[in-house]
């Protein structure tokens, strides 16, 4: 099993499973028949009403043909990078696996990362995606060539252990039970804000933005407590 270790602003080391080429060629997979369905769904409620009228001919292109042409494959070129900028990383088909992209020092891919991912995309996809298969299976750290170039890999997603102190490699203290159990849906970039957040806030006495970070810290998690901001 590969991983890649990434080292927190918490100086807590943790560890990410490199995502198995099965998993990334079922999400793959997946995404391919959201696509499919895109066009199917395009067909029949955009090029099949027109054709019917007599608009669009199948032996010329005119204006209408050729724009109906981008409207059906422009959302395909760039499925892949817009749902990676705007999903963290995340396709649907990774998204249904628990996988996502990350750069190899663990922190979140630029958009100049995911461009270049996808640019390459080209290459890896040749043969039905034969390259992009063989330089994962190659790869100690499951990179096809996108990857490589970008600094990136795939990742499984996993939740974060309810007792941290085991995660730092520190023994738990005798009998210490976990308060909020309810932190474990908030991922490691979650925690490292929120503790910026709230040591700016002391600093500045800003009694306003410590209310607004446990606000939004019960929202997300669901707990429910008397205690102080």
């Amino acid at each position: 099993m590969s991983t890649i270790r990434v080292q927190t602003a918490q100086n807590v080391s943790l560890e990410y499973e490199i995502a198995s080429l099965g998993d990334r060629i079922i999400a793959t997979i997946i995404d391919s028949l959201i696509i499919g369905a895109w066009f199917v769904g395009f067909a029949v409620l955009a090029v099949l009403p027109l054709a019917s009228h007599g608009r669009v001919s199948s032996s010329g292109f005119g204006p209408l043909a050729i724009l109906l042409m981008i409207l059906a494959y422009l959302p395909v070129v760039v499925y892949n990078l817009v749902c990676e900028v705007f999903f963290n990383g995340q396709s649907i088909g990774k998204k249904s696996q628990n996988i996502r992209v990350m750069r190899l020092d663990g922190t979140v891919p630029s958009i100049g990362d995911y461009l270049l991912r996808w640019l390459l995309r080209i290459i890896d996809l040749q043969m039905a995606g034969l390259v992009a298969i063989i330089s994962i299976a190659a790869s100690q750290r499951g990179q096809r060539l996108g990857d490589m170039a970008a600094g990136t890999t795939v990742v499984k997603l996993r939740p974060i252990p309810t007792h941290a102190a085991t995660l730092a490699g520190i023994s738990p203290l005798a009998g210490y039970q976990v308060v909020f159990p309810q932190v474990a849906v908030l991922a490691d970039h979650d925690v490292a804000l929120v503790r910026q957040l709230v040591q700016q806030a002391r600093a500045r006495h800003n009694y306003e933005v410590l209310n607004e970070v446990a606000t939004k810290v019960k929202a997300l998690t669901g707990i429910q407590t008397d205690l102080q901001d």
